[in-house]
């Protein structure tokens, strides 16, 4: 990729205090303390489901103290926290860390609007998780499905419904950002052809946040006013219940890409760097990012195939569903022509996006079942559902994030993690993982409803066996947080390039210097032109860099 510019060796870095973390209004730190700050609720989420999976795993026992009543405030809060305090802050990290580096920008466009929606972030979870404090937490479900949502009794609704606007306002200001900066920012040379494709994902992401969060925003204040002005919005004379599942899901469905986009985006850099060869498709690509973006708004009701709609809602419902999986099939198979005849490096990045690939395709395709009027109704709420949403969202979302993170740590911090750590963490993980949620469509299939806290003695087995795989992925975490003591005590220097990578960001110092680049970079070439002859690189860069391509282990922590 000849880009033609020079950059600074100068890295510009100094010892960082609490103030500087608590003050900063620079991108990278305020996308590490996203990052940080995903991986602490990432854990809180955790914990949640494995008391749920306690619960599950023996009929008829209430171990642990854990009550049909609590069983339903430990569903509420782990779908809660996963959604929108780890999976989309996790997200707004990368983004904040690696975009303004990916288009040549020095910073985000509205640094100090980047560092409130970060302490909104903080604001929002601290008022969700509040009812522990003041005793009383939601119930209703990560949905707070109207009535029972304006019925339920106690101060947990009112906590969840104030912390979820804050966090809606934290990730409408952080969109509003992402997409000025992408928009406004770009270094000379960088036009939308020349972007790469993780800045194309994130830029759809963001228009997403924006255009979907307010119809949840509208829906919650309005649940607000049922509960407490007197009011008929959803229940009562004249209140209709079937309005805020309109609501709610004309959000929930983008929410999901928004929550899944971003990891389309980290595996299409990941798989180029380690397959040694140009991505395929690269618009094809990109622009079925915008399709499923776009798309996804008129899907929603697929949802509410059993809320009694008119059938003549339900048939184009159930075409627009299937339509949107075309442009997610080019994906797949644009990622599958990449690896075709590559030279193919299993380092721990590329596993996970692997492991990625697979798994969220086994959730597209169950994703296409339910789009079927009569298959859905039959599975409606049932674990079918649950092992759907989870493919795709954790097979798909999660395994992204790892991957992404094991990408860029040696980008963020300037240190290598053990590899093998990263690959024993990803296999029992995807071990533990297919155990717990492969079985939920069998059970599904066979009646199992979703959010029932008890079941008939018929499923004791896969419960059990279902709950010593969630286990199995609760130990792999902790292989993960070990991994990541090793590499800040005594992880080896990675390299300003150790991944021999093309894209902008990893011809920077690692970490990068505060403002990123003293020069602007001037690009010419697309960011995956793999095979042709290497541009300049950064003077002085460790062993590790662009030079290295026919071997690529050497320098790199085993």
């Amino acid at each position: 990729m000849q880009q033609g510019y020079a950059l600074d060796n100068s890295h510009g870095h100094h010892k960082l205090t609490w103030r500087d973390w608590i003050f900063t209004t620079n991108h990278k730190q305020i996308g590490i303390l996203y990052i940080g700050t995903a991986f602490f609720f990432f854990l809180v989420g955790g914990v949640l489901a494995l008391l749920m999976r306690v619960k599950l795993a023996a009929t008829g026992t209430d171990i642990l103290g854990i009550t049909s009543e609590k069983y339903n405030e430990l569903i509420t809060l782990h779908g809660t926290v996963m959604i929108f305090m780890w999976v989309m802050p996790v997200f707004s990290g990368f983004i904040n860390f690696i975009v303004p580096l990916m288009i040549g920008a020095k910073d985000m466009a509205f640094p100090r609007l980047n560092a409130l929606s970060y302490w909104l972030l903080i604001s929002g979870s601290l008022l969700m998780m509040s009812g522990f404090v003041l005793g009383g937490l939601p119930d209703a479900g990560w949905t707070m499905y109207a009535p029972w949502s304006i019925l339920s009794p106690g101060i947990g609704s009112d906590t969840w419904i104030l912390g979820v606007q804050v966090l809606g306002f934290s990730s409408i200001f952080g969109g509003v950002n992402f997409i000025v900066t992408i928009l406004r920012m770009r270094t000379t040379g960088m036009t939308f052809h020349r972007m790469p494709l993780f800045v194309w994902a994130s830029f759809v992401t963001a228009a997403l946040l924006v255009l979907a969060i307010p119809a949840l925003t509208v829906a919650v204040f309005l649940v607000m006013f049922d509960r407490h002005l007197g009011t008929t919005f959803f229940s009562g004379a004249g209140g209709d219940a079937l309005l805020y599942q309109n609501l709610f899901w004309f959000f929930g469905h983008p929410e999901v890409y928004i929550l899944i986009l971003p990891a389309f985006g980290i595996v299409s850099e990941i798989l180029p760097v380690f397959a040694r060869k140009p991505i395929f498709g690269y618009k094809a690509i990109a622009y079925s990012s915008a399709s499923i973006g776009a798309i996804g708004f008129f899907v929603w009701a697929h949802h509410m195939f059993t809320s009694g709609m008119p059938a003549s809602f339900r048939i184009p419902f159930m075409v627009s569903t299937m339509i949107v999986g075309v442009p997610t099939a080019v994906k797949i198979f644009n990622w599958t022509a990449t690896l075709w005849r590559g030279k193919l490096y299993f380092k721990a990045p590329m596993v996970w996006a692997l492991g990625f690939i697979t798994l969220f395709l086994i959730g597209g395709l169950s994703g296409i079942f339910l789009a079927s009027v009569p298959f859905d109704i039959h599975v409606q709420d049932t674990y079918f559902v649950v092992a759907h949403f989870h493919y795709v969202l954790f097979g798909g979302a999660i395994f992204g994030i790892f991957a992404g993170l094991y990408f860029w740590l040696p980008k963020m911090f300037g240190k290598m993690y053990s590899d093998r750590m990263a690959k024993a963490h990803f296999w029992l993980t995807f071990i533990g993982f297919n155990m717990t949620f492969f079985p939920m469509h069998q059970a599904g299939v066979l009646g199992m409803a979703r959010r029932y806290a008890d079941h008939g003695p018929e499923f004791s087995d896969i419960n059990l066996f279902m709950t010593i795989g969630a286990f199995v992925m609760g130990l792999a975490q902790l292989i993960f947080i070990w991994n990541m003591v090793w590499m800040f005590r005594k992880g080896p220097v990675a390299g300003d390039n150790p991944w021999n990578s093309k894209t902008l960001e990893w011809q920077l110092s690692s970490p990068p210097p505060a403002e990123n680049f003293e020069t602007p970079p001037v690009i010419t070439e697309g960011p995956y032109e793999y095979g042709l002859p290497y541009g300049p690189r950064v003077a002085g860069a460790a062993a590790g860099g662009g030079e290295q391509d026919h071997d690529f282990d050497r320098g790199i922590s085993r």
